[in-house]
């Protein structure tokens, strides 16, 4: 049983020039692939890509909305594959879709930090590329799950955190957040505290709201055991009294990860994916 929960105030390197393969919404067991991967961030011999889904016909001189979405993992492993099926739903509808990779500890030695500054380091790419890639720079969307959801919060939330050499006067900061079962505590009350040491204040999105924050949709199951609920809820409370839109879609009796294609019956895939596009459109995303 599904109990919506809309939250008032409702405020309301590659050049894109060949159109993209045949779209097809995901099946079960079908994986969708991406039309294209680029670059977007080297550190030291280690380079992170974008996994581009487009609309039919896309063209370099559109100016699409896009959403870039951040995989779970506990910010250990995990791998863009996750968001695929979502991303191949946006990009039929006729956004730009973009599922990213970010390091991680089991593959490249790092903290949750890292994994923040390489969110923070692919929105502003995007909207840095955005004549390049067909984008509106004004509509830029981040979104994820888990571990990759709070990669995703702390785009829209946390500032001074982007990597000293990039370019400032470009905003990191996305224009909508789409966030699955997120991490937006990592506080004594929250997940990953004892991962974070003395970083936890510094990467906690529900410390760091204020009347800035994009408009969000949130989806968490009421009987999620790694991210408790009411974290979840105080998140939306403070977004709520800060004046910011933001929308809590709880899910009776679900656990963590409830929202993954190919997950149960896919009835939760599809409920969210059908509250996700009803948010993205009433932001004129689609």
């Amino acid at each position: 049983m599904i109990a919506r929960r809309c939250v008032a105030p409702m405020i309301v390197a590659t050049l894109l020039t060949a159109s993209a393969s045949a779209q097809t919404s995901p099946k079960p067991g079908k994986q969708p692939a991406p039309d294209r991967s680029v670059v977007f961030k080297r550190v030291g011999d280690v380079e992170v890509s974008l996994h581009l889904f487009l609309p039919e016909k896309h063209r370099a001189a559109d100016r699409r909305a896009a959403i870039v979405f951040f995989f779970g993992g506990g910010w250990v492993g995990g791998t863009p594959r996750q968001f695929y099926p979502h991303a191949r739903e946006l990009a039929d509808s006729g956004m730009v879709a973009v599922s990213a990779e970010y390091r991680v500890r089991s593959r490249h030695g790092t903290r949750p930090i890292e994994c923040v500054r390489d969110g923070l380091s692919a929105v502003r790419y995007l909207r840095q590329t955005a004549g390049e890639l067909g984008i509106d720079p004004q509509r830029i969307a981040a979104g994820g799950g888990s571990a990759g959801g709070h990669v995703a919060a702390c785009t829209g939330t946390i500032r001074n955190l982007d990597e000293p050499a990039e370019d400032a006067d470009v905003s990191s900061r996305p224009d909508a957040m789409v966030l699955f079962n997120p991490v937006v505590d990592t506080g004594p009350r929250g997940f990953g505290h004892n991962r974070l040491g003395d970083d936890f204040t510094k990467l906690s999105p529900v410390d760091h709201v204020d009347q800035h924050v994009p408009p969000t949709i949130i989806f968490h199951g009421t009987a999620d055991r790694t991210v408790p609920i009411e974290n979840v809820e105080r998140f939306r409370d403070k977004m709520t009294a800060a004046g910011n839109r933001c929308e809590l879609i709880s899910f009776d009796g679900a656990g963590h990860g409830f929202f993954n294609h190919g997950r149960a019956d896919g009835a939760a895939y599809r409920d969210t994916v059908a509250h996700m596009k009803r948010f993205l459109a009433s932001l004129g995303y689609l």
